[in-house]
């Protein structure tokens, strides 16, 4: 796919989506569109795991502050609505690689991924309040990854806050040193890549299931996907039968 804002790529199962429009990265309508556009696109990718990064000195400084005048903020809160709805439905695991500020509809984007590695020297916020408006996502999403009480503290406070106090705040899967950060994020990943594809699209629907549902419907959810879904699979009958044989699985990806 050609895209003017980002890059794509699908190399070996690691589908990666490059935010490139340097050095700050402020998310346009326009932008927002193709990134929703590449997430659509991932979806029917053959691969293991989408990596979201970006080039420049910051993954996303935010949504540009025109695209939220009256004119404009109905079409652009459709499209980040769009765009977030891309990457829940999305099967594949998806990772977050910051090396930088990610501030607002920036960081938005970095909330809405299922795993996020950070460099020593990225920053993290939701300064909206500050210009008189809250983060959508970032609402719904924030009391899901933390306390209510540090959720509150961020979306109403503005703070912008480091990778320790993310890693603290549980925010964060990992702070790596920023000489060595693209080496690092490629160690994280491998030990995914190294999964079936199939096991580990059922394992995020499930984790998925048991989060947004009660304890009872969730279990019979996660249930219903481990016998009806799962288990049919070449892939789970591969890995079991590995294990027992003492080797190594030999993935077919379905």
């Amino acid at each position: 796919m050609s895209f003017n804002f980002i890059k794509v790529n699908n190399t070996d199962g690691l589908i990666s989506i490059t935010l490139n429009k340097p050095p700050l990265n402020v998310l346009t309508i326009p932008m927002l569109q193709e990134i929703s556009d590449a997430f659509a696109w991932a979806k029917q990718e053959t691969g293991k795991l989408i990596l979201l990064n970006a080039e420049g000195k910051a993954f996303s400084a935010g949504v540009d502050v025109a695209d939220h005048t009256a004119d404009k903020v109905k079409k652009m809160i459709e499209v980040l609505d769009s765009l977030f709805i891309n990457m829940y439905e999305n099967d594949k695991p998806i990772v977050a690689a910051v090396n930088g500020v990610a501030l607002g509809g920036g960081y938005e984007l970095v909330l809405s991924c299922d795993m996020v590695v950070a460099s020593e020297k990225a920053k993290f916020g939701q300064p909206e309040i500050a210009v008189g408006v809250f983060p959508p996502i970032a609402s719904l999403a924030f009391p899901q990854l933390t306390s209510i009480y540090h959720a509150m503290e961020v979306v109403l406070g503005g703070e912008v806050f480091d990778a320790a106090k993310a890693d603290k705040l549980g925010l964060v899967n990992a702070v790596l040193p920023v000489d060595s950060f693209d080496e690092g994020v490629q160690q994280f990943l491998q030990k995914f890549m190294a999964m079936s594809p199939v096991v580990l699209a059922y394992t995020k629907k499930a984790v998925k299931a048991g989060l947004n549902n009660g304890f009872v419907d969730g279990l019979k959810s996660i249930d219903d996907i481990y016998l009806n879904e799962l288990m049919p699979t070449a892939d789970a009958l591969e890995g079991l039968k590995a294990f027992m044989e003492k080797r190594q699985p030999v993935w077919q990806g379905k």
